[in-house]
């Protein structure tokens, strides 16, 4: 405890890095406060909560646990009514659709390769499509909030404008694109002027600007009951602490391939000895090399069997898959990760040009000759851990089914004991503390990361 003291005071004590702390929450702060500021033209007093409205109301509590968890992405946004309803995750679709054109589109694969202003050309691309996004779920979120959430015969009071004239959409899609790209720019504010990770940050503020109300929501349903309410309770606590600790695990477990460098006399010369003295490094591969995107892919695909629903409202089987604590929502969910965790990992980590470059810079894995064998060694390697990867992300991601119902309560708290919420945060802490103990460390100062072997290193 004292050392993580000491570690705040150097922190504190670097002025620049002191500043960007200062800066990047200052931004949350903004983002915070306009998340609260409602649509023109909505009475947000009378409004109150959109979700529990409609679950009050007799609504389909599976859709409502379903938009929940779309509003736990932005801090309650999206269920207020507000200017920032749309939140960042317009700007995260985007990217992702660019990401994946870039495998088949050939002038965006050249941008990919042409440094920083490939890369500055790529983010343009990127802000445009995200108000394109943006234009087809601004649309959506109003004709939802007007003839799903708040039937106007019953909340008559919820407007001040009718909700179905064009004095109502027109400006309100024009606002929530304006939040939806204001959210963007205070994130990319964060990246250049503050800690880094802008867009990561304030998703995962989002999500944890949710969690004391979840909490103080599950302790009442539990203690409500009477009896060993409290008991029940600490058991939560002790379980989301176990499985914050595995997310930890999931995200940073990686499988070292060692290397060596060899300088090109050493090369030449053909001494074995010299050859064998090499520089050893190795090549991490991560466990879960594909993060939180096959969750994000698969939950955008689990959207389809819900809306068939609407087209055969008799078909009970479909109707299921609006409900995410379902048995047949979460089969289908976790082997939707499985595919897309496979399938992610194959187009984000290029092997043949991993091997290519070891080849070019003299490095060699020892026993595999470089080339096509190291790249197929690698690519067997990246398969078998893939697998278990693949398996131990999909369990992750159902958790919070597994533990609806059996131990959890409310719906919202059960959101935090795995999926996309926990992995979001636990992943953007881990890279916020890693940037900061990076940027320690080059000022000679210990680190919050700090390990017996950086201290042996350093002297």
């Amino acid at each position: 405890m004292k050392g993580f003291i000491q570690t705040l005071k150097n922190i504190w004590n670097l002025k620049e890095l002191r500043e960007k702390i200062l800066f990047t929450l200052f931004i949350i702060l903004v983002y915070r406060f306009a998340s609260h500021v409602s649509l023109p033209g909505i009475n947000l007093a009378e409004v109150g909560n959109l979700l529990d409205a409609y679950k009050n109301q007799g609504g389909n509590k599976n859709a409502s646990a379903l938009l929940g968890l779309l509003s736990s992405f932005t801090g309650g946004a999206f269920s207020h009514a507000s200017i920032l309803a749309l939140g960042i995750m317009p700007y995260i679709s985007a990217s992702i659709i660019v990401q994946l054109m870039g495998m088949a589109i050939p002038y965006l694969q050249k941008l990919q390769k042409d440094g920083e202003s490939g890369r500055n050309t790529l983010n343009q691309i990127t802000r445009w499509l995200t108000i394109g996004v943006c234009l087809v779920q601004a649309p959506a979120y109003l004709t939802s909030i007007t003839n799903v959430f708040l039937p106007t015969a019953k909340f008559a009071n919820a407007y001040y404008i009718d909700p179905n004239t064009f004095w109502f959409y027109v400006p309100g899609v024009v606002i929530l694109v304006a939040g939806s790209v204001f959210a963007m720019w205070l994130g990319e504010k964060i990246t250049d002027k503050g800690i880094g990770n802008g867009i990561s940050i304030l998703i995962m503020v989002g999500i944890l600007a949710r969690f004391p109300q979840s909490f103080a929501t599950e302790i009442a349903q539990q203690t409500g009951v009477g009896g060993y309410g409290m008991i029940v309770v600490l058991l939560e606590i002790l379980l989301w602490i176990l499985v914050v600790l595995l997310g930890i695990l999931l995200s940073v477990a990686v499988r070292k391939i060692p290397i060596q460098y060899v300088s090109r006399a050493q090369a030449r010369g053909g001494n074995v000895k010299n050859l064998m003295d090499g520089a050893r490094q190795y090549i991490p591969l991560k466990v879960n090399a594909a993060g939180v995107m096959p969750i994000i892919f698969a939950q955008a695909l689990m959207f389809l069997p819900g809306l068939l629903t609407y087209a055969d409202k008799s078909n009970t089987f479909f109707a299921g898959f609006q409900n995410i604590f379902s048995l047949q929502y979460n089969i289908l969910f976790a082997l939707l990760i499985i595919i897309f965790t496979f399938f992610y990992t194959a187009i984000t980590i290029p092997v043949n040009q991993m091997a290519d470059e070891l080849k070019r810079n003299g490095g060699l894995v020892p026993k595999v000759r470089p080339g096509k064998e190291t790249a197929d060694y690698i690519d067997s390697i990246l398969s078998k851990i893939t697998l278990p990867g693949s398996i131990f992300l999909a369990i992750f991601a159902v958790l919070p089914a597994i533990v609806h119902g059996t131990l959890v309560k409310t719906d919202a708290f059960a959101t935090f004991f795995g999926g996309t919420s926990l992995l979001i945060m636990v992943g953007v802490i881990i890279d916020t503390a890693q940037q900061i103990n990076t940027y320690l460390m080059s000022h000679h100062i210990d680190g919050l990361m700090q390990s017996k072997l950086t201290r042996n290193t350093n002297g």
